[in-house]
């Protein structure tokens, strides 16, 4: 016997699943749509493909790419959230863009470095990742023709400049082509992912220094052990119920290793700057970044002076000032400058010939499309 408001029950359940399979039908047609619209897509890229090998353009554009993804979080009406823009996008970008050429991008490995997501994160899952075992072999990569392009860190909100990359400049001739931001999660990752198990904490250098005051109030007097990746410290920690790897997120995924602990850095805006390396100056984008390093004459007073004073009267902001000791050269030193604009805008143009004048030697290491203002705005969970 029918027990009371089955009877109502039940044809509101028909009801419910007539309506649920004619949005399906809807959803099924819109996806074919899209798949419909992406072959379209796809079509015009192969053409812009052709174009570019014709004329021996570069397929890759960081402005390019820059500028699409953010017209199209700014274009979103949603209720498609904005946040989800650009990684569906960047798929679409990387898809595509291996029509004209797979690419191939050195970086600071093995899988799970922060270098290895930054890469991913900014090129999308069509390209080729080269991983190399140290900051100077991303550059002989680019040089020697491995890769079209390299990517390596270059300075963290916390800890500064890498001061291999800085180093390693100065006997290069590529060019930095762009610059991606990568938001920093650390993780402590263990076999067991107990605490009391912990005897010793490795890592690189860096992030050592980023989590110290949560390993201090932590885990005090632990030893702490520096490694050449925190992917190698997550294959240490594999390895040796012992040992913790501070690390990201895919890390504890590529080798097995249960979190600790998540989010362990001190300071929440723990972001790091890298830069793409390239064989090919790249032209102005309207929002663009030039690096140049410069040396003074070690005897000369006011040099440092001279040298900076052009841009102030030019009206150029410097965005950053490095200094970096000369090689062979006790005491004396090398200038690096970031400023705001390309090295073919008059007003930068100008600023940096008349700081050359002044300066004994100089390069400009390149001008380059800025990352997008939403570049890094969440946590990630990578770095080298």
């Amino acid at each position: 016997m029918s027990q009371p408001g089955e009877v109502t029950r039940k044809p509101a359940a028909a009801a419910a699943e007539s309506e649920l399979a004619r949005l399906r039908a809807e959803i099924d047609r819109i996806d074919r749509s899209l798949l419909e619209a992406l072959n379209e897509r796809a079509k015009r890229v192969q053409e812009v493909g052709r174009i570019k090998q014709e004329a021996g353009f570069e397929v890759y554009s960081a402005a390019r790419e820059r500028d699409l993804l953010e017209a199209l979080r700014r274009a979103n009406p949603g209720p498609f959230p904005v946040e989800a823009v650009e990684p569906v996008f960047r798929e679409i970008v990387s898809a595509t863009r291996s029509l004209e050429r797979r690419l191939r991008v050195a970086y600071l490995g093995p899988e799970g470095t922060f270098s290895h997501l930054a890469a991913r994160k900014h090129f999308g899952d069509s390209v080729e990742l080269v991983p190399t075992a140290a900051i100077g072999e991303v550059f002989a990569a680019v040089e020697r023709g491995q890769a079209e392009l390299g990517l390596v860190p270059v300075e963290n909100t916390t800890e500064g400049v890498v001061t291999q990359t800085l180093d390693t400049f100065v006997d290069s001739d590529l060019h930095i082509c762009g610059e991606v931001l990568l938001r920093i999660s650390q993780h402590l990752l263990s076999k067991s992912g107990r605490i009391a198990d912990v005897k010793r904490v490795a890592s690189i250098p860096q992030a050592l220094a980023q989590c110290r005051v949560w390993l201090e109030r932590q885990l005090p007097g632990v030893e702490r052990i520096e490694s050449a990746s925190t992917a190698a410290a997550a294959r240490l920690a594999a390895s040796d119920a012992g040992v913790a790897a501070i690390a990201s997120a895919a890390a504890a995924a590529a080798y097995g290793l249960v979190t600790v602990a998540a989010a362990i850095e001190d300071r929440r805006d723990n972001t790091t700057r890298f830069v793409l390396l390239g064989r090919r100056p790249t032209p102005p984008s309207g929002s663009d970044l030039t690096s140049a390093v410069f040396t003074v004459r070690k005897a000369q007073a006011g040099a440092l002076h001279r040298l900076l004073e052009p841009f102030a009267r030019f009206g150029v902001n410097l965005t950053s000032i490095q200094s970096r000791p000369m090689p062979g050269k006790p005491f004396e030193y090398l200038f690096y400058l970031d400023l705001e604009g390309h090295r073919d805008d008059p007003r930068v143009a100008s600023a940096l010939a008349e700081a050359a004048a002044q300066a004994h030697s100089h390069r400009v290491l390149g001008s380059f499309p800025r990352a997008a203002a939403s570049a890094a705005p969440a946590p990630a969970g990578e770095e080298r």
